[in-house]
């Protein structure tokens, strides 16, 4: 499964195409997907409902494979591996941000963080550290305790962002976080994926929004199961 990508990309698709059965008839998603990051981008994927940006936010997460294509993350093909393979893959490569915070309810922001470590192995009072190191650096440093009922919407999605950052991931993959946000929270959680980015972190955010795209360094668009490159925000 290992192998050097060409060229230094840190992320390469290659002719991605995705089918799904749909009685007798084959929906065709994802259309010859070419896509190629650095290592240390922030990436937009600009599209509307149905474009088909969910199945390659599914597959870039490694939660779906394409039917015919190369994708390779980091150094790793991906296209043959095993259930087990792609499972510790998303737990090493990739953290995961999604509409919704999706936090254990029952649990304090500082458990809630500490929770992908659990599954890494990692010690308490190890775990305990970088988790309250990681709420400090989202500005959270006086809310460890507080249950998630306790904490705003946009407190909810910065502590899901600390626990997306606990395994250090070399990826973050958000798809639509500020979509369950009011526009000034939204805008505090794209400055802090700025400040990320900034720090070296590679994210590639999934959006419909073009407001919310333009936070990106570079922006690609998904059309009909197509991916767009170049042209601005305001083509999509």
């Amino acid at each position: 499964m290992e192998g050097m990508i060409e060229n230094g990309a840190f992320f390469r698709m290659k002719k991605i195409n995705k089918y799904y059965q749909m009685g007798e008839e084959q929906a065709h998603i994802l259309k010859d997907i070419d896509l190629e990051i650095e290592e240390g981008e922030y990436l937009s994927v600009l599209g509307p409902s149905g474009s088909g940006k969910s199945t390659l936010m599914n597959i870039i997460g490694c939660l779906d494979v394409p039917t015919s294509g190369q994708y390779t993350l980091h150094g790793q093909s991906v296209d043959d591996m095993t259930e087990v393979e792609l499972a510790r893959l998303r737990g090493v490569e990739i953290g995961f941000i999604f509409q919704n915070s999706q936090l254990l309810p029952r649990l304090t922001a500082q458990k809630n963080v500490e929770q992908p470590m659990i599954y890494a192995g990692i010690g308490p009072k190890e775990r305990r550290r970088r988790a309250s190191e990681l709420l400090e650096r989202v500005g959270l440093s006086d809310r460890m305790e507080h249950m998630p009922s306790q904490l705003s919407g946009g407190q909810q999605q910065r502590v899901a962002i600390a626990r997306a950052l606990a395994g250090n991931p070399t990826l973050l993959l958000a798809d639509e976080p500020t979509g369950a946000l009011d526009q000034k929270t939204g805008r505090q959680v794209m400055t802090l994926f700025r400040e990320l980015n900034d720090e070296g972190r590679t994210i590639i955010m999934i959006t419909h929004d073009m407001n919310i795209a333009a936070n990106a360094r570079r922006v690609v668009r998904i059309i009909d199961g197509e991916l767009l490159e170049g042209g601005s925000v305001s083509d999509a």
